[in-house]
């Protein structure tokens, strides 16, 4: 399954031990021979932005917005990914049909003042795995891989997201094999 087949989205199977990635959905953006780079869309940090964001140039960041957590990699950098194009094409990639990613620092900065809507995740940190890393991760059953889907994505609570992604594959969370933790 080497490389190439990004995009697509990662389920965590029950077993997974890393308390990053316990039932999480990760949007999986590259996967080559170098490696692979997602972000887990269904992680909201419970304290609101404001409490924990300090920008430059400073903004006054809107009490509700609530911000993503897309992994455990570089938590300092900050990504939009969103459901309709916003700014500056050469700012933004479409990662599937519905789904696009953007590193726009201005976007980024509007996107936090603004009200939250449910079409754009203000989303800080990454997943990334090195070479052969992933490979090694699926032969060993650590996830379930299934269709990009912007509704879910968008449009799921994100506590009801990955055993939604995962019924959605016709299998009960409860029924997956546990088996020995991996990662």
């Amino acid at each position: 399954m080497s490389g190439g087949t990004a995009p697509l989205l990662l389920l965590s199977m029950p077993q997974m031990a890393d308390p990053n990635f316990t039932q999480t959905v990760i949007l999986l953006c590259d996967y080559t021979g170098d490696g692979a780079f997602g972000l887990v869309v269904n992680r909201q940090m419970t304290d609101p932005a404001w409490q924990v964001i300090n920008t430059t140039p400073e903004v006054r960041v809107n009490p509700d917005l609530r911000l993503w957590i897309g992994g455990p990699v570089d938590i300092q950098r900050a990504w939009v990914l969103m459901s309709e194009a916003q700014g500056p094409d050469e700012e933004q990639r479409e990662v599937a049909p519905g789904v696009l990613l953007s590193v726009s620092q201005d976007l980024t900065l509007r996107l936090l003042q603004e009200p939250p809507t449910p079409r754009a995740k203000v989303i800080v940190g990454y997943s990334g795995w090195a070479a052969g890393q992933l490979d090694q991760e699926l032969a060993a059953s650590a996830w379930l891989t299934a269709d990009v889907d912007p509704g879910l994505i968008f449009g799921v609570p994100p506590d009801e997201m990955w055993e939604t992604a995962i019924r959605r594959l016709g299998a009960d969370p409860a029924a997956l094999q546990t088996s020995s933790g991996v990662h």
